[in-house]
């Protein structure tokens, strides 16, 4: 029997998960972070330590890959996924309230949710992507990738501008009915998005269930044995740590571009918070410029993934080197060019490499998928983790050493720009994943096109 691969709609439908994962996180992650410092007047320290948690428990990213393996459906774990993470979300909100009476008693509860969100991230994000590596078409891959990130951005902006507007006054019991709401809606959206979508394609469903597939193989293995059989794997163990170092290089300037800005080029805090808005639409044109430049390349070069991963890290070394020669000449430099460069590099790699990850979830042993992309998944949770919070330390300590703030940051940015070239060594040692095939192209062109720009405008 053929194998139909997920056409636009249906790539469409499951990043409709990604909005509904990113509505959910965003206020977890970032409203109910501000109202523990501000309204609850608690150290920064609490809430920095939770978010910390939820990528720490994403180490199990493995782990759901790998049930998900033995089960041969996503379906399944996607929605019991969004459930947990649903919950988590509510448990989040509902703990702010018990802080006010219990301080102890709801930190736990907050702990609980926090834990609750990171498995929910974890099962429902990992599981989504190896869904989508499964169905998706090659040449589509890194068109899936920036679909399903633009809508998670999408997810976040919708939800901050929605909510934000509905807080207003604030009270804790509208904040839990809120976050509350949000996360009912965002569950029933993505059981809504991923019904019927493995069942739309009856040859493929059968291969995830065939016994010489997923589900024999993994169950004669447990689970570690699984995990240290991918991880023998040279090419699976390579991209583990390219994703780790290229997403380390690429978070760790997360907490310091701004006050970089404030400190050295003496801007503002609504320009400084411009200038983030600047390289978040610079990553935006990144990922759709190479997704459309790998839709329409029938092959060669332009057709690349890997060729554009490599680029694309290159690129960001480049502006990171502008960023840190730009602190020493002064307000006359293009800082706001030099952010969007960085931007668009940093897009561009992404969503070159995710679709690289996309194309080598089932390449090794078979029925090994989602323990693969678990694998990578955990590295970049790791990575994202550290980024931060080391970039920001770094300054501080390099403050200490050097005295001033204008050498402690450009040391951290040239020391970001060497890890991209590293990543881009890692990734050019790794081969090629896959060239984008020949058949196709016309009517994907176009579909690519309108789909591209819808997502764009909505975000």
């Amino acid at each position: 029997m053929k194998t139909t691969a997920l056409g636009w709609f249906g790539i469409f439908r499951l990043g409709l998960v990604q909005t509904a994962l990113g509505a959910i996180v965003v206020l977890t992650t970032s409203t109910i972070n501000r109202v523990m410092v501000v309204e609850l007047a608690l150290p920064a320290v609490l809430p920095g330590l939770l978010v910390g948690l939820h990528y720490a428990i994403q180490l199990s990213r493995p782990r759901w890959g790998y049930g998900s393996d033995v089960g041969g459906r996503r379906t399944p774990w996607i929605i019991g996924g969004m459930a947990i993470l649903a919950i988590g979300g509510i448990g989040a909100a509902a703990s702010v309230a018990v802080i006010e009476t219990h301080l102890v008693l709801g930190i736990i509860t907050a702990v609980i949710a926090f834990t609750l969100i990171g498995i929910g991230v974890g099962a429902a994000g990992t599981t989504l992507l190896v869904l989508l590596a499964k169905q998706v078409a090659p040449q589509r891959r890194a068109a899936a990738a920036t679909i399903v990130w633009v809508m998670m951005i999408a997810g976040f902006i919708i939800t901050a501008a929605t909510a934000g507007h509905y807080l207003d006054p604030y009270s804790t019991q509208r904040l839990i009915v809120i976050t509350s709401i949000v996360s009912v809606v965002a569950f029933l959206l993505s059981v809504i998005a991923v019904w019927g979508v493995e069942r739309s394609d009856p040859a493929i469903r059968s291969a995830d269930i065939s016994p010489s597939t997923s589900g024999a193989a993994a169950r004669k293995t447990e689970f570690l044995a699984t995990l240290r059989e991918v991880w023998a794997e040279n090419e699976a163990r390579n991209f583990t740590i390219f994703v780790f170092v290229s997403m380390l290089a690429y978070s760790a300037q997360d907490l310091i571009l701004e006050p970089y800005a404030g400190l050295v080029f003496d801007f503002t805090p609504g320009q400084s918070t411009q200038l983030a808005g600047t390289q978040h639409s610079g990553v935006l044109c990144g990922m759709v410029l190479i997704a459309a430049i790998t839709s329409f390349a029938k092959s060669g070069i332009f057709a690349s993934l890997r060729m554009w991963t490599v680029a694309g890290c290159l690129a960001s070394a480049v502006a990171l080197a502008g960023l840190s020669i730009g602190g020493t000449v002064g307000p006359g430099w293009p800082l706001g060019a030099t952010v969007f460069l960085l931007g668009l590099a940093n897009g561009a790699f992404a969503v070159a490499a995710i679709g690289s990850m996309m194309a080598r979830a089932g390449r090794g042993t078979s029925g090994r998928e989602g323990t693969r992309m678990g694998l990578w998944g955990a590295a970049q949770a790791i990575a994202f983790g550290l980024g931060g919070f080391l970039g920001a330390a770094m300054v501080d300590l390099a403050s200490l050493g050097f005295g001033d703030h204008l050498t402690a940051y450009t040391s951290v940015f040239a020391g970001e720009a060497v890890l991209f070239v590293v990543a881009a060594m890692l990734a050019m040692r790794i081969g090629n994943a896959a060239r984008t095939p020949a058949r196709e192209h016309a009517p994907a062109a176009t579909a690519i096109g309108k789909n591209l720009l819808l997502e764009t405008a909505e975000s």
